[in-house]
């Protein structure tokens, strides 16, 4: 075994605490039995874990991006409440064989995603396991709450980003395919995507919106379902989109079809939304009735699968 227990905590100690420290909310933090912070009457609360060879793969990814990404997937449940994160949790389980240099880039994946979010690393538990596990705890504030039923007859949909990007990083790697650079943005988006807090937060006018981690067809069939209308999608609106020509290059090259990538793919951590003028793509309208369709659609997208 590399290290004790106590050498983990005090290495993770030393770069999270400086965030507890500069953030005024944090009243006590890592260090005592739990972490107490300043909350406002409304507290957007979600959790994710990432468990190796399952969500992630070392070959695949460095520590600082196995990092990044979990907490990605944390803040981007959050900011698809309406909400802005505030307060992260790890609980971190560790095979006892991982060089320290390791648990420390992994942290400091953490700690410099969370921070780029104005959050903080209040606390955690570490264990010892077969795999290595990282579970995270996302607090936040809102008084909107923007949830998955609130889409209306008239509504415009829209995306933050272009979808599609992880999954196809996903192809690459999985496959082996001989990486060019034509794949340098599928790759860099599977293992450490990208999370604009700026763009999340210019999406609080919404009357609609959730994560589309799942897929856009999953996630776009839940809220139609949820707010009893249905949403009809214009291909040819995101083909226009910045990065789908790129996007289309990218699937070329894999021997896939794009639309499996953006309409089937997973992971992507894009916002879609219903509502009146918000920023991003348009993507459709809100109509009567119940389902999802995708106009100017040849084939259905093959629908996500819950790969890495």
């Amino acid at each position: 075994m590399n290290f004790n227990e106590e050498q983990v905590i005090s290495e993770i100690s030393s770069i999270f605490s400086p965030l507890n420290q500069k953030n005024p909310r944090v009243i006590v933090g890592i260090g005592d039995d739990a972490a107490v912070v300043a909350t406002d009457k409304h507290s957007v609360i979600t959790t994710d874990m990432a468990i190796e060879d399952v969500h992630f793969n070392r070959e695949w990814s460095t520590a600082y991006e196995i990092g990044s990404k979990i907490t990605v997937a944390n803040l981007a449940d959050v900011y698809a409440m309406g909400a802005d994160p505030q307060y992260l949790v790890v609980a971190l389980t560790l095979t006892g064989n991982e060089e320290m240099q390791w648990i420390k880039d992994m942290a400091r994946g953490i700690a410099d995603t969370a921070s780029a979010s104005d959050s903080a690393v209040v606390g955690g538990d570490i264990s010892r396991g077969e795999k290595i596990m990282i579970s995270m705890t996302a607090v936040g504030s809102s008084r909107l709450n923007i949830t998955r039923s609130g889409a209306r007859v008239g509504d415009s949909i829209y995306l933050s980003a272009l979808p599609g990007w992880s999954r196809a990083g996903y192809e690459i790697l999985s496959k082996k395919i001989p990486q060019s650079s034509v794949h340098t943005r599928a790759l860099a988006q599977f293992k450490s995507p990208e999370l604009n807090p700026t763009l999340m937060r210019s999406f609080k006018s919404a009357h609609a919106m959730c994560d589309v981690s799942d897929s856009l067809l999953v996630q776009a069939n839940q809220m139609s379902k949820a707010s009893a209308v249905a949403l009809r999608i214009d291909s040819r609106k995101i083909e226009r989109a910045e990065g789908f020509a790129d996007l289309a290059a990218v699937a070329h090259s894999l021997d896939v079809d794009v639309w499996d990538l953006i309409a089937g793919g997973g992971e992507d951590h894009v916002l879609l939304a219903t509502g009146i003028n918000l920023p991003g793509i348009h993507i459709g309208d809100v109509c009567e009735g119940s389902g999802v369709e995708f106009l100017d659609m040849k084939k259905a997208p093959e629908s996500w699968r819950h790969f890495n």
